[in-house]
């Protein structure tokens, strides 16, 4: 009898530890408003923290979201981007948005967030979404996970998974997006392997795609 209830206590012990380290850490305060003066205050999660004694509310809040923001050069597509840099209250907060407005035909490249999972809505427009899924028993082997997404259709990319979005539409589209990262950020596969600063050798690039050196120039002049 003791050895059966000494393992059910074993069994839940280890049940709890592994439910424990499935969720993210709790901040250590109720918030820690990012500082760009090192002489502010404390440094937390790769931030100053604010001392609290001088935050106000415009630490919580950002205009703006209502417009489209910055064009991806080239793609017919403007991100706005709400992450800690921006808002600083946000900080140690573990979460960010996005705004993606695109112009017909317009397209968000093939990328990705290493440090985040992204979560989509469209609110106007129908956009053709997709991610890559490498085979963890053969990486040589990647599946696509793709949609064709409709006004109030939902969609998530997994964190570190290289996805991308489309708008197939004659019309103008828009989708917000969240992420879960205060600073998820962005790794465009083309342009960071083409238009990379240092370049990245020729050889390694013609070999990888199987271009000519020449073909890599010219990609590298679209990209630099």
């Amino acid at each position: 009898m003791a050895f059966c209830l000494l393992t059910i206590i074993l069994i839940i012990v280890g049940l709890l530890s592994s439910f424990g380290s499935s969720f993210d850490p709790s901040p250590f305060q109720d918030f820690c408003i990012a500082a760009s003066d090192s002489n502010a205050g404390v440094f937390m999660n790769g931030k100053f923290c604010k001392d609290p004694k001088l935050v106000t509310v415009d630490d919580f809040f950002l205009a703006g979201f209502n417009v489209s923001g910055n064009p991806v050069p080239g793609m017919g597509s403007f991100i706005n981007l709400v992450d800690v840099n921006r808002l600083p209250g946000l900080n140690t907060l573990g979460i960010s948005l996005v705004r993606a407005d695109f112009a017909p035909f317009g397209l968000i490249p093939p990328h990705t967030h290493p440090r985040g999972t992204e979560i989509i809505v469209v609110i106007e427009g129908y956009v053709y979404v997709g991610f890559l899924y490498p085979d963890p028993t053969n990486p040589l082997n990647t599946r696509s996970f793709t949609r064709i997404l409709n006004k109030g259709d939902v969609f998530v990319f997994p964190q570190g998974l290289i996805h991308f979005q489309y708008n197939i539409g004659h019309s103008n589209a828009t989708v917000f997006g969240a992420l879960n990262s205060q600073n998820a950020g962005l790794a465009m596969v083309a342009s960071g392997l083409f238009g990379s600063n240092p370049p990245v050798g020729d050889d390694v690039l013609a070999k990888a795609f199987q271009l000519d050196k020449k073909m890599v120039e010219q990609l590298r002049g679209l990209f630099s």
